[in-house]
């Protein structure tokens, strides 16, 4: 998502772990792309990766590019990429920069389109933002596994939903476990 869209605060509330991605008063701190370990310590069974941010950052117009293309290319090409979350301050939609980010993601990969800092817009309003961005998501992504949710990290609301998407991602991804393979 944006630079300023709250993606390291979403991580945090996320992995429910304080400061694992730093949140920057400074756009554009994620420069690259930032692997986070899902599972037991000694065995990571995923990953969460945090790309750079696009947008406004403090940072000269062809670094920006650089993190655009880094984004997209790892977007474009992991054939291992379960799901992918856009996250979205809920005051400004979908931008044209988001429908960039969008273009890139394959067909056959899942989206969740996570609408962040729901918490400063009254709830009608919200509702309203969330069924204009799943209108237009349907038109961008006709038929395409969709899930758009509102989710603030101040209050923590919509974390539970956001962290059963992302777990049931994970779990369909994984290999069978032994127990429950039969040897033919």
């Amino acid at each position: 998502g944006r630079s300023n869209a709250g993606k390291s605060s979403a991580i945090n509330v996320l992995c429910n772990r304080r400061r694992l991605a730093f949140a920057s008063r400074t756009p554009g701190r994620t420069q690259a792309l930032n692997y986070f370990a899902v599972g037991p310590v000694d065995r990571a069974i995923a990953y969460l990766v945090d790309t750079p941010g696009y947008g406004y950052a403090s940072a000269p117009l062809e670094t920006k590019r650089t993190w655009d293309q880094l984004a997209g290319e790892y977007l474009s090409s992991r054939p291992q990429l379960a799901g992918t979350v856009l996250m979205a301050d809920i005051r400004r939609k979908l931008t044209d920069l988001d429908r960039r980010l969008l273009a890139w993601v394959p067909d056959g990969v899942r989206l969740v389109v996570t609408l962040t800092k729901s918490d400063k817009l009254p709830r009608q309003q919200a509702r309203q933002a969330l069924r204009d961005v799943i209108d237009e998501l349907e038109q961008l992504r006709p038929g395409a596994d969709n899930k758009v949710l509102l989710f603030s990290a101040l209050n923590r609301s919509g974390s539970d939903e956001l962290t059963a998407v992302v777990e049931n991602w994970i779990a369909v991804g994984l290999p069978a476990s032994p127990k429950d393979s039969t040897n033919a």
